[in-house]
């Protein structure tokens, strides 16, 4: 018997039906997702620290596996509790798993240090996010071939899933540093709803960024639980975090009973070198905090994606929300991630000040930098916003590794030879 949370609507593909497959729509998603090139190159992007330094460290890849376990174990946390979850009534846990993947595919090298570039670069060109990144890339450059196909052809609940935010660049009074969609992704924003008008209480404020399906909701929490518990065992194995730089922190803050608790515990499992297993149990205690409950949504009538929502325990909630602070406040303020974000300031801004001098401002090219097809797509668009977007797909694209090496290439003199040309 068919699973009859879902309906064709939801199943249904940008940009045309499918071949017949033994697989079910959302597998197919998954698969896509996981023999992209994109994907692959999340093995060398930066979590919280530069990728290849250590192999114990966490990548956005290794990160985006997390996740997806995470949140498929959620589906089945949900189901196993029975209503409003049955044997043929369920959240998919094959659709969370892909979106959960999917996640964090526009984000750009050097993590968070190389989003904030680009959301300053892109400013003026329409901006730059990284959830409006993968978004970009599910419907319009992955698989991309000669035949002008373009995208992966997502179903509508994958690309629905991925939608953290609904509102556009132009729908803020002012140009916003983050949670927005690009003003062309109006498209997509209509696809997902299918043409029923957003109510206009929705488009106030930031209502609409918080419009998110079941399966949205989901990948986020997943995505909350993995990186505020994984970061901190990051940084004690990297020792950004020790108990004397905690307790020094913690000196400085308004903690309280419970918070207190959780240094206490945090410490034993640091001097007993059970950090790991201790998190583990974490992990396992965010996941069972989860719980759904029934709302009115203007869409809930075409798909219960749109029926249900996720109730997380408050307890869960205060304890991811205490140990990201934590980790934000000692780790990524600390000054060797400020001067990564200082290295990220200056590879990314060289590299897009060459190539605007390059292929945009002056009429005809006076250097060929970039790879011929790249080229290509610089030359045919025909308004610098578009130009701006081709040369921020490509420095999105590359990978930590990459994107030095072509630095290093074009500004160290004692780097690279005729030979060293690929």
């Amino acid at each position: 018997m068919p699973n009859t949370f879902y309906r064709a609507f939801d199943a249904e593909t940008l940009g045309g039906k499918r071949k017949p497959d033994y697989r079910s729509a959302f597998q197919v998603d998954r698969d896509r997702v996981i023999h992209a090139h994109a994907f692959r190159k999340l093995q060398s992007k930066t979590q919280v620290f530069l990728s290849g330094e250590y192999d114990f460290y966490r990548t956005r890849l290794t990160h985006s596996m997390e996740v997806a376990q995470i949140g498929r174990s959620i589906c089945r946390y949900l189901r196993s509790r029975g209503r409003p979850m049955r044997e043929h009534f369920h959240i998919d846990s094959d659709l969370v798993e892909a979106i959960c993947l999917a996640h964090d595919l526009g984000h750009p090298p050097f993590g968070h240090s190389g989003e904030r570039t680009l959301q300053e670069l892109m400013q003026p060109h329409g901006g730059f996010e990284g959830n409006a990144q993968t978004l970009h890339l599910l419907t319009e450059t992955i698989y991309q071939n000669e035949d002008g196909v373009r995208g992966m052809q997502p179903t509508r609940a994958l690309l629905d899933g991925v939608l953290k935010y609904k509102k556009l660049y132009r729908e803020f009074p002012q140009p916003p540093a983050q949670h927005f969609l690009y003003d062309p992704q109006v498209v997509y924003r209509d696809y997902v709803f299918a043409g029923v008008a957003i109510p206009a209480a929705l488009r106030a404020g930031g209502a609409l960024n918080a419009c998110k399906s079941i399966e949205c909701q989901i990948m986020d929490w997943a995505d909350d639980a993995a990186y505020s518990l994984n970061d901190i065992v990051d940084g004690v194995k990297a020792g950004f975090l020790t108990i004397e730089r905690i307790e020094r922190w913690a000196a400085g803050e308004a903690v309280d009973a419970a918070q207190q608790r959780l240094l206490d515990a945090l410490f034993d499992a640091i001097r007993s070198d059970r950090l790991e297993s201790a998190f583990s149990v974490k992990i396992g205690r965010f996941i069972q905090a989860c719980r759904l409950r029934e709302r009115d949504h203007f869409m809930a009538a075409k798909t219960n994606r749109y029926r249900f929502e996720l109730v997380v325990a408050a307890e869960a909630e205060r304890e991811a929300q205490f140990f990201k602070k934590l980790a934000n406040d000692i780790i990524f303020e600390s000054p060797q991630l400020q001067q990564m974000e200082h290295k990220a300031r200056l590879v990314l801004s060289s590299l897009w000040d060459s190539c605007w001098r390059n292929y945009v401002a002056t009429g005809s090219r006076v250097i060929h930098i970039l790879p011929p097809n790249i080229g290509a797509l610089i030359a045919a668009e025909a308004t610098a916003a578009g130009k701006a977007r081709r040369i921020c797909d490509w420095l999105a694209g590359l990978t930590d590794g990459m994107i030095v090496h072509t630095y290093r290439r074009l500004f160290d003199p004692e780097f690279g030879s005729i030979r060293d040309l690929s």
